[in-house]
């Protein structure tokens, strides 16, 4: 979660009130409809969104919180917007789930059942759902001071309906750190504790609590260690087995600015945790997704165990230009939910991350093409799955009749990805690019593009590389065509989520 300028917080702040539920609860109708709507990737009823935040599954459904700014299309005094879906596709939104208070705004954080009760905010027949998230107090920060973050609790006993602030909150207070914020916590069986992660500048503090309310520092990871272009936030923790069966634990942590295509992006490391310690295998610096439009991304907790997967969804945009993309009613969306695996390639350990199962159910309309370089799309919104048996593609273009156009090409051992003439893009200098990604030796054999009315998702070799990226065609992308060897195509339509 990042700062804007104090003088601007603070109008912000004057023109925040508590007036605007009621746009959570309305009906859709023609909401989702707009220029530029997404029509399969979740997006806030009206106004501003960023960092995804709280997520959670608890009785059927997966939890999705949000940093939200309910009076305006730009970043404000944030509150936690929430939607439920019982199948990470389809999504209904709720009211406003936590709003500021004299602590400060709601920045970003994470949320968890509390099963054993150990917070003793709920019962054991009704275990408590906890958010924990950074208060962010924009008059101290106005005035001087540097301690104007700290953490703070909130607990729902109704499946996160209504909250309750905890009455002593703040939970953990602020060493004399200006930047401490976006706690993500999890339950570490083994030593019967629950672990925070928190972002402290451009470094990860380790916390430890028997019960969510009292919490002592274990250690610090990063010193000297990944990108440094910009201050860390949104950090995850979690473990996960490798392809022989080993557990191991992966950090994740975004950064900005400092991604490697210019503005944000969400960097990746790999190692071992004992309860206390994150130990890295190596220093290399790896990014989950080299796309210039995927950041402040975390996972799901309380998937469970007969599910099985590490669940993964993040914010569609970059703070280089997020206030100023040429929407109207809201602003921005999230990526398509993602499963993330640990995969060895050429005997490193590297993150996966392929497009949810669950989505397969938007597609109508399948259309096969065996070596044909040109064709018409079926729909504005697509799946498009390119197989190359011979790994010699050299490039995917999409289209439309307006000559407005995304190119991917594959050449000199990088993946690049051309928005430079993909419609509108004068609103920021930086936009109209050419984004780059190495591809390391990999042959590229599959390549899986999803289309929405405003973005762009490729996933190389069922998510080997992934680059994720926004776009404002004046109309939509209607003509495919490709470059290279062999190739089939598989294209299908896929239905929106809000109709």
């Amino acid at each position: 979660m990042r700062n804007l300028p104090i003088a601007i917080i603070a109008l912000l702040w004057m023109q925040c009130g508590h007036g605007s539920e009621t746009t959570q609860t309305e009906s859709n109708g023609d909401m989702y409809t707009e220029t530029f709507r997404p029509q399969f990737h979740f997006s806030p009823p009206s106004q501003w969104m960023n960092d995804p935040n709280g997520m959670v599954f608890y009785q059927g459904e997966y939890h999705l919180f949000y940093q939200y700014h309910p009076e305006s299309t730009v970043w404000g005094p944030m509150h936690w917007g929430h939607a439920v879906s019982k199948d990470l596709v389809h999504w209904e939104n709720l009211p406003i789930a936590l709003y500021p208070d004299e602590l400060g705004t709601i920045f970003s954080g994470s949320a968890v059942i509390d099963h054993q009760n150990t917070s003793g905010l709920g019962s054991d027949d009704n275990p408590p759902m906890v958010a924990i998230y950074t208060n962010h107090h924009a008059e101290k920060e106005q005035a001087g001071d540097v301690d104007f973050q700290v953490q703070s609790i909130a607990y729902s006993l109704d499946k996160g309906r209504s909250w309750t602030k905890y009455a002593k909150n703040p939970v953990l207070d602020n060493p004399g750190i200006r930047d401490f914020r976006d706690p993500k916590v999890f339950w570490h069986g083994p030593t019967s504790r629950w672990v925070m992660a928190l972002a402290v500048e451009k470094v990860i503090h380790l916390y430890t609590s028997e019960n969510l309310l009292d919490w002592t520092f274990a250690s610090e990871f990063g010193e000297g260690i990944g990108a440094k272009g910009g201050v860390w936030e949104c950090p995850d923790l979690f473990p996960m087995n490798d392809p022989n069966g080993s557990e191991k634990w992966v950090m994740l942590v975004s950064i900005n600015p400092g991604g490697p295509n210019l503005g944000s992006a969400t960097q990746y490391f790999i190692g071992n945790f004992d309860g206390k310690q994150f130990t890295p295998l190596d220093t290399v610096i790896r990014w989950i997704d080299y796309g210039p439009d995927n950041y402040a991304g975390v996972t799901w907790s309380n998937i469970p165990d007969t599910d099985g997967r590490r669940l993964f969804i993040g914010w569609m945009s970059n703070w280089l230009y997020a206030g100023a993309v040429p929407t109207v009613t809201w602003r921005s969306a999230k990526t398509i939910p993602r499963s993330l695996s640990l995969k060895g390639i050429h005997g490193k350990h590297l993150l996966h991350s392929q497009p949810i199962d669950e989505l397969q159910g938007l597609r109508r309309d399948e259309t096969v093409f065996l070596d044909e370089k040109r064709f018409d799309l079926p729909s504005a919104t697509s799946e498009i799955i390119v197989e190359i048996p011979d790994g010699d593609l050299e490039s995917i273009l999409v289209q439309n009749d307006s000559g407005e156009q995304v190119i991917l090409r594959f050449a000199d051992g990088k993946l690049e990805l051309d928005r430079t003439q993909s419609g509108l893009s004068d609103f920021h200098a930086d936009f109209a690019n050419v984004h780059t990604a190495p591809l390391d030796g990999v042959s590229v054999t599959s390549v899986q593009i999803f289309l929405d009315s405003s973005s762009i998702e490729v996933f190389i070799n069922s998510g080997e590389l992934v680059m994720t990226a926004i776009l404002f065609p004046t109309e939509p992308y209607r003509t495919l065509e490709l470059t290279g060897g062999m190739t089939k195509t598989r294209v299908f339509s896929l239905a929106s989520i809000w109709k």
